[in-house]
C-alpha cells in the first residue's frame, strides 16, 4: 500500500513522565515536510544515553518523548526539496546533522553542527512534532527518534549507505561505534606502535580498542570495574585487562607501573568526573593525550590539577569520533559489515 502523503499508524516506545519505564503505544506519523524524510526503522541501538536519561529524572523536561538515536532503516518518503535519498534507499540516522553551511561544517577540522542544538527543543525546524499519541504531541529526540518503527527526520540528519548493508549490523555506527572508534582514528590521531588506555569496556570503550587497534597501537589496556567484560575486550584488540579495585595504589599509578612513564593516549569512555581525572593523570607527562568520551552530565565540573597540564599533556572533547559524513561513513560502513 503506498503510503506516500498520508498518516502512517505503527508502535513506538515512548518515554510519558519522569521515572517511568517506556511505554509500547500506537501513535500516527505524519508525512514530511519539506527537507523532511520518512523513515520505515528496521533496527536501532540502545545507547548509554538513553540508559542514563530514564535512569535520571532530571536529564530533560520533554515529556511525552520518543527516545532513540541509534539507527538503520529505509526511506518511506520525501518532502519536497530533498535530493540526497529517495524512496527505497537505506540510511543511517543522524544524532549530530550537518548542515553544510555553519562554521563548523565548513571547517575541516569541525563537525558540531550548529543544527544540533534544534534537538533540545524536541521539535522540527517548524516548532511542531510529527508525532501524536492519543491526541497529543509527542517530542522528538535527538534528532532521530528511533524508537518508533516509523520516524520523520531532516534530511540533514540522514545519509544513505550501501543497499548491501546490514542494518541490524550498522545501526551502531550511528553513535557508538563510530563514537568510540573515531575518537582514536580521527581525534587522538593515534600512532604506531604507541600505548593506550580505555576507561570503560562498554560498546563505545570496545569501539575505541577497535580503533586504537586499527591505528597500529602496540599495547592497549582496558580498565573496568566488571571482569566479565575483558574476554570482549581482548577479542577486539586490547593487550591488558586491569581492575581497579584489584589495586589498593591509584589506578593512574599503576598504569605508570606498568608503561613506565604513562601512556601515550588515554580515553574515557564511562562519562564520569573522577575517571576522567584518572585517565588524564595516566597519561604520559610530555606528549600524553587524554580524550572524554563518554557523556558528562550537563553542568559536571572536573577536579583536575591544572599542574598536570603544564608539562604537555592535553586534553581533548570528541564528539560521535569527530567524524563528518562526507569523511567516514563508506568506510566505517565496509568496516561494519566484517567486523561488527
Amino acid at each position: 500500500m503506498n503510503t506516500t502523503g498520508k498518516v502512517i499508524r505503527c508502535r513506538a516506545a515512548i518515554h510519558w513522565k519522569p521515572g517511568a519505564p517506556l511505554a509500547i503505544e500506537e501513535i500516527e506519523v505524519a508525512p514530511p515536510k519539506a527537507k523532511e524524510v520518512r523513515i520505515k526503522i528496521v533496527a536501532t541501538g540502545l545507547c548509554g544515553t538513553e540508559m542514563k536519561m530514564l535512569a535520571n529524572p532530571n536529564s530533560h523536561n520533554n515529556y511525552p518523548i520518543i527516545l532513540g538515536h541509534e539507527g538503520a532503516g529505509i526511506v518511506e518518503s520525501v518532502g519536497q526539496g530533498v535530493s540526497t535519498v529517495k524512496t527505497g534507499d537505506k540510511v543511517i540516522t543522524l544524532f549530530l546533522p550537518q548542515c553544510g553551511e555553519c562554521a563548523s561544517c565548513l571547517n575541516p577540522g569541525g563537525n558540531f553542527c550548529v543544527q544540533f542544538k534544534q534537538s533540545k527543543t524536541g521539535l522540527m525546524s517548524d516548532g511542531t512534532s510529527r508525532f501524536t499519541c492519543k491526541g497529543k504531541p509527542v517530542y522528538h529526540f535527538g534528532n532521530t527518534s528511533t524508537f518508533s518503527e516509523y520516524t520523520v527526520i531532516k534530511e540533514i540528519s540522514v545519509t544513505k549507505i550501501d543497499a548491501v548493508a546490514p542494518l541490524e549490523k550498522v545501526c551502531l555506527i550511528s553513535c557508538g561505534f563510530s563514537t568510540g572508534y573515531g575518537a582514536a582514528i580521527t581525534t587522538a590521531k593515534v600512532t604506531p606502535g604507541s600505548s593506550c588506555a580505555v576507561f570503560g569496556l562498554g560498546g563505545v570503550g570496545l569501539s575505541v580498542i577497535m580503533g586504537c587497534k586499527a591505528a597500529g597501537a602496540a599495547r592497549i589496556i582496558g580498565v573496568d570495574i566488571n571482569k566479565d567484560k575483558f574476554e570482549k575486550a581482548k577479542e577486539v584488540g586490547a593487550t591488558d585487562c586491569i581492575n581497579p579495585q584489584d589495586f589498593e595504589k591509584p589506578i593512574q599509578e599503576v598504569l605508570f607501573d606498568m608503561t613506565g612513564a604513562g601512556v601515550e593516549f588515554c580515553f574515557e569512555a564511562i562519562g564520569n568526573p573522577a575517571t576522567v581525572a584518572a585517565a588524564l593523570a595516566s597519561c604520559h607527562e610530555s606528549h600524553g593525550v587524554c580524550v572524554i568520551v563518554g557523556l558528562l552530565a550537563a553542568g559536571t565540573q572536573l577536579n583536575i590539577s591544572g599542574w598536570l597540564f603544564f608539562s604537555g599533556r592535553s586534553l581533548k572533547g570528541s564528539v560521535f569520533g569527530a567524524y563528518t559524513v562526507s569523511c567516514s561513513f563508506k568506510y566505517n560502513v565496509t568496516y561494519a559489515r566484517s567486523a561488527v
